[in-house]
């Protein structure tokens, strides 16, 4: 296992969509995991420190952990398949360790809040340099454009809106 660190956010030029990059401390180790649009909010808000009126998912996440005397031990990316990234949430309660199945998106997000490290498995990154990326000839990025100008437009005073 390596330990990674959020680098931070940016968009695949042929499909628009968002990808998390994570470093390991020498930056000799970079993976890029694309997620959707509502996930990288979900990071960046995190990243940025912006506070929301109310909880967001991976807030209320972290509550329940909390209020339950459990603590998220860490995150691990564990499996590339089929272009898809897995991963676990380690949680201790009392004298129990729980490996919860998880998002990789959804895991970082919860590991940023709680303060929890990110491992991803060495493998991992060696299958990482052969994904299919995207055919570009193949991607419809309407939909995507409207998510990224929303994403782009989007303050912390809008969550009050909502």
């Amino acid at each position: 296992m390596v330990e990674m660190k959020v680098e931070g956010l940016t968009l695949d030029p042929l499909t628009n969509m968002p990808i998390i990059i994570l470093k390991d401390s020498t930056g000799a180790k970079a993976l890029p995991i694309w997620v959707g649009y509502f996930e990288a909010n979900a990071i960046a808000l995190e990243i940025e420190n912006i506070s929301t009126p109310r909880p967001m998912t991976h807030d209320l996440i972290k509550n329940l952990i909390q209020n339950m005397k459990a603590t998220v031990n860490h995150i691990l990316v564990n499996e590339l398949k089929d272009n898809t990234f897995y991963a676990v949430i380690s949680v201790v309660c009392g004298d129990t360790t729980l490996s919860i199945d998880s998002r990789p998106s959804d895991a970082i997000a919860l590991a940023l809040r709680t303060k929890s490290p990110i491992f991803v498995e060495e493998q991992v990154i060696e299958a990482a340099k052969s994904l299919d990326l995207p055919d570009p000839e193949k991607t419809n990025t309407d939909d995507e454009k409207q998510w990224q100008d929303w994403l782009n437009k989007i303050k912390p005073e809008d969550f009050g809106k909502l």
